[in-house]
């Protein structure tokens, strides 16, 4: 085989293996078919008694899966989903509702939430003075 049919030869090869695979990914290039894709958003709420999540026993769970619709065994995914987006995921942004009075009384409840919201983990503690208090911040989100 002469010298120029063998680079010819090597070129081709090589030409195919390396654009081969670019030319798989641009037949996958986004499109109106993969417009529906999202970022995973799932969580997981447990709220127990006690002063830390490392001494507290967790006494309910509930799941919470926003996207692509709300769902999960939060009694009010919806709302809680509706919720975090207002809030961009930002669990700290929640603030106490006026128009709730509650007790004194000092009985702690640890809320903490793991997941992924957005495509981003999260993993978030907060201990209230009681239920009561609990059930202020937001809405839907910390009423299961």
């Amino acid at each position: 085989m002469p010298n120029t049919a063998r680079w010819a030869a090597t070129l081709t090869m090589t030409a195919t293996a390396v654009c081969g695979p670019l030319a798989g990914a641009a037949v996958a290039a986004p499109g109106p078919t993969l417009s529906g894709l999202y970022a995973p958003s799932a969580l997981v709420l447990t709220v127990g008694h006690g002063e830390a999540s490392a001494a507290v026993t967790p006494e309910r769970a509930v799941t919470l899966t926003c996207a692509p619709t709300a769902s999960g065994t939060h009694p009010a995914a919806t709302e809680a989903c509706a919720e975090l987006r207002a809030a961009g995921g930002d669990l700290d942004v929640l603030a106490a509702r006026d128009d709730v009075k509650c007790t004194k009384q000092y009985d702690p409840v640890v809320v903490t939430v793991e997941g992924v919201w957005r495509g981003q983990r999260v993993a978030y503690e907060r201990t209230f003075a009681n239920e009561c208090v609990k059930s202020t911040y937001g809405t839907a989100l910390f009423t299961f």
